[in-house]
């Protein structure tokens, strides 16, 4: 079985920190001996932003790095392979930056790019697309100085909390009522997505919560991860687009899974370091989440699922690093970074 039987725990490392961390990555280390992150950080008391990089050497080493200052608390934080950052904000603006924190663009809030927060972005080699409550959906290309396309505006009746690449022409949103949206650049003509779900995964069947983070395989582009509202993950999976299959929380109907959350999901990413017991192409490959009540765990479809971390606060980000998969490092919302290296 993938996720029951005895497993040996993680080892955490846990680094307390000063000032409150909303998101961090993994970016690109810059020795074999060392990893790097970024975070961002907000400081309450100062009410002061910043965006830092970190090296880290297990166990017990996180030395800051570089540092930027934004011009107002980061929103969204998404990397690159090409050790590239993007930060959104909460008033509205985009940046894109090296490892190195030196700026290579910004699009500034009041050139019309989004009202209000952005509340998702994404990053690939040569594009970024945001989304936001206003229900505006924005590709800027890194290597165009900061111009931007509108691909679709909702005009403030829909709205949207997150965004992943699917590949080069193709992307998947998540927003409020357990929607998700899919987008196909070569069809932008059709004035919105090409593919909606609505979920209905809230209590008494009612369709009353959002989706927090969104997920999508390298190799399975056709199946979308997401977590939401009331510790719910399921994937969508474009062959059967009218169904999802729930993976933590409680489905419709008879559909009852077994749940470590029953608060909100706050990130979903599928995990390449748990082994499937069963690799078809009909399953969802196992999955990990992070929760507001403080739960890191890995579940997969039709196993029990699996903790990593409990937390007696919310665990607010995550990420996976993509060069050793076993290591994920964690924002908690005590001011603290815990890494959870697996064997």
């Amino acid at each position: 079985m993938a996720i029951t039987g005895v497993r040996t725990p993680p080892q955490v490392h846990r680094f307390p920190q000063s000032k409150y961390i909303d998101a961090v990555r993994w970016l690109p280390p810059l020795s074999p001996l060392s990893k790097l992150a970024v975070l961002a950080i907000y400081d309450t008391d100062a009410d002061s932003p910043s965006l830092e990089t970190h090296s880290i050497s297990l166990p017990a080493s996180l030395t800051p790095h570089s540092q930027w200052t934004p011009p107002t608390r980061i929103s969204s934080l998404s990397t690159s392979h090409q050790s590239l950052v993007a930060a959104s904000t909460l008033s509205g603006s985009l940046h894109v930056l090296s490892s190195a924190m030196q700026v290579l663009l910004s699009v500034d809030e009041n050139s019309g790019f989004h009202v209000g927060p952005i509340s998702g972005v994404d990053l690939t080699g040569s594009e970024c697309v945001s989304v936001g409550e206003d229900g505006r959906v924005n590709l800027v290309s890194v290597i165009g100085g900061g111009e931007f396309k509108r691909v679709y505006d909702g005009n403030g009746l829909v709205g949207f909390n997150c965004v992943k690449w699917a590949s080069p022409t193709e992307f998947v949103t998540g927003g409020f009522g357990y929607g998700l949206q899919w987008w196909d650049l070569r069809r932008a003509g059709s004035g919105g997505p090409v593919l909606q779900f609505k979920g209905n995964f809230g209590s008494q069947g009612k369709a009353s919560g959002m989706i927090h983070s969104v997920d999508i395989h390298p190799s399975r582009k056709h199946t979308c991860l997401a977590g939401g509202s009331s510790g719910t993950v399921f994937a969508w999976d474009l062959r059967w687009q009218q169904q999802s299959i729930v993976l933590s929380g409680v489905g419709t109907g008879e559909a009852v899974t077994h749940s470590l959350s029953e608060s909100e999901v706050w990130e979903v990413q599928y995990d390449c370091h748990t082994k499937s017991s069963n690799i078809s192409s009909s399953r969802v490959l196992p999955a990990m989440f992070c929760s507001e009540d403080g739960i890191l765990a890995v579940v997969e479809q039709g196993e029990e699922p699996f903790e990593l971390l409990a937390e007696p606060c919310a665990i607010n980000s995550f990420d996976i690093d993509p060069q050793n998969p076993s290591d994920v490092i964690c924002s908690l919302e005590w001011e603290s970074i815990a890494i959870v290296s697996r064997p």
